[in-house]
């Protein structure tokens, strides 16, 4: 069986989104920037579909971060539509375009229940209304022996950390001061982490770190 891990940009001060988050802006202000060393580089551009970019040491990083993940969780905010019931408009499927970077299962935690909706190249998004621990073991089974990746948000991570359910994660630190928003690192109980490694890249620091059970 894989590991259960994730992998987040966030501030110097700890926040993985800026203040003021709203449905159109769901990084709140200033929470973009924490992705500005990604968006450049030629893997991110490949997997939204664009030619072009760049490669650095943060190449190595985004291959690793997506090699061998058989199934995604995520929380009902980063799918995406504000909270309460779905829109009753059958063509509004996520944030995520019609071809989301993900190419496998993902798991969403929400409220309420909405049938799976299938994208193209490979990611169908399942609704789970039953909570974080069931959402957990249908991506275990749908991934086999492949890891679990917990996409986001910061909720979505701190339920899973709180839990003891996450093997291993990466933090990539970005040079901003965001002073408020969503901190990552919340309610996740007496963590006990031992540093994988340290890599330093334009506009970032990825930092690996393994939960100690």
């Amino acid at each position: 069986m894989g590991i259960v891990r994730f992998q987040v940009s966030v501030s110097l001060d700890g926040y993985l989104a800026g203040p003021n988050q709203t449905v159109d802006e769901p990084l709140g202000a200033g929470g973009e920037n924490l992705h500005l060393w990604m968006f450049d580089l030629e893997i991110w551009r490949r997997q939204i579909g664009e030619e072009g970019g760049i490669v650095n040491e943060s190449t190595a990083v985004l291959e690793e971060a997506r090699a061998n993940v058989g199934a995604y969780v995520m929380g009902r905010k980063m799918f995406g539509g504000g909270p309460g019931p779905w829109s009753s408009d059958p063509e509004w499927k996520g944030w995520w375009g019609d071809d989301p970077p993900y190419h496998t299962a993902v798991f969403v935690l929400t409220h309420h229940p909405r049938d799976p909706v299938m994208m193209q190249g490979g990611t169908t998004f399942h609704f789970v209304t039953d909570g974080p621990e069931s959402a957990l073991v249908q991506a275990r089974e749908d991934a086999g022996e492949r890891d679990v990746a917990i996409a986001g948000g910061a909720n979505t991570i701190q339920q899973y950390l709180a839990a003891d359910a996450v093997d291993e994660f990466e933090l990539h630190v970005a040079p901003q001061i965001l002073g408020g928003g969503e901190r990552l690192l919340e309610n996740v109980g007496e963590l006990r982490l031992e540093q994988v490694r340290a890599i330093e890249a334009p506009g970032v620091t990825h930092v690996k770190y393994r939960v100690l059970k």
